[in-house]
């Protein structure tokens, strides 16, 4: 049977963290690490060497420029004409964006539904000048800790799943079982699901990576994640969840529960491929992760390049 946007709602109340930090907590599940996961995922790394999970931030990224939009790079100042004591001479560049455009997380403002944000502040809190309350910058300092990825696709033994499919949670478990990696308490998960490894290995981004059919998180999985504490999840996706959802009168069902219920943020457009292949090689898929936003006053979203620290 189909769930409906009163079950979306009943599943909200049911899972939702407001209160459990305080008051005043504009954290979430973030406030699953702390001191004890820190020093365990500094002990992850074996192999000193990084990867970066973030997607190129430029002009022919995966937008349709129409609502958000692409980097757009601009040199205000190239050098070549300068004549400046001593020979010196120096180049900026400016770039216009949307935050979310690229690699980027979501911040506890973005989503929101019957008028409330996150731990129950009213959403009249996001105005035309940015969010007063659950920005961006609240999580600044959080989004650190051992990494889990759950290679979905590699485990199906497909280099992508096909648009439209939803990951259950017992996948998610087996997932992990058969890499030999347990997901615990705090940790940052990524799945993946190829979606851009499929864009990268077309050589451009299909309009549909943005308005079609995705392969994702079913809404099942907000429980899982609960269940398992985790402080954050991301996805090589444009939503995390699986497009189209689950429900058929709601737009964004886990987008609903996890972050204006549980408080748990989203990362999206993660480049899981070159992770995927070190994790393989070295039979090894947990890492320190550390990506954290940039700080923009009253964003809901931010660009990150994440470093997956092995």
């Amino acid at each position: 049977m189909r769930l409906t946007a009163q079950d979306v709602r009943r599943y909200g109340k049911r899972l939702s963290n407001w209160g459990r930090w305080g008051d005043d907590d504009e954290l979430g599940t973030l406030n699953h690490i702390g001191a004890e996961q820190i020093a365990a995922a500094l002990a992850l790394p074996r192999a000193n060497r990084s990867v970066s999970l973030a997607i190129d931030f430029g002009a022919d990224g995966p937008m349709p420029d129409q609502g958000r939009y692409n980097p757009k790079h601009v040199m205000v100042e190239t050098g070549a004409t300068m004549e400046l004591p001593g020979g010196f001479r120096y180049a900026d560049d400016t770039v216009e964006m949307s935050l979310q455009a690229a690699t980027q997380w979501d911040s506890l403002a973005h989503v929101f539904y019957d008028g409330m944000l996150y731990n129950g502040r009213p959403s009249s809190l996001v105005t035309e000048s940015g969010a007063a309350a659950n920005a961006i910058t609240a999580v600044r300092d959080g989004v650190v800790g051992r990494g889990v990825l759950l290679d979905v696709a590699r485990q199906r033994g497909i280099p992508w799943l096909e648009p439209g499919t939803a990951i259950q949670p017992d996948e998610l478990a087996a997932c992990a079982a058969a890499q030999g990696v347990g997901v615990r308490r705090g940790d940052l998960v990524l799945v993946r699901t190829g979606a851009v490894g499929q864009q990268l290995a077309a050589g451009t981004w299909d309009p549909s990576f943005v308005f079609g059919p995705s392969a994702g998180l079913g809404f099942a999985c907000a429980e899982w994640m609960s269940v398992n504490e985790i402080a954050a999840v991301a996805a090589d996706n444009v939503a995390v969840e699986v497009m189209p959802g689950e429900v058929d009168d709601c737009l964004m069902p886990l987008h609903m529960v996890c972050q204006r219920d549980m408080g748990l943020i989203f990362g999206e457009i993660f480049n899981l491929e070159r992770l995927s292949t070190a994790c393989a090689a070295s039979g090894r898929y947990e890492f320190l992760l550390v990506a954290p936003p940039l700080p923009f006053v009253g964003a809901v979203g931010s660009p990150v390049n994440p470093l997956a620290i092995l």
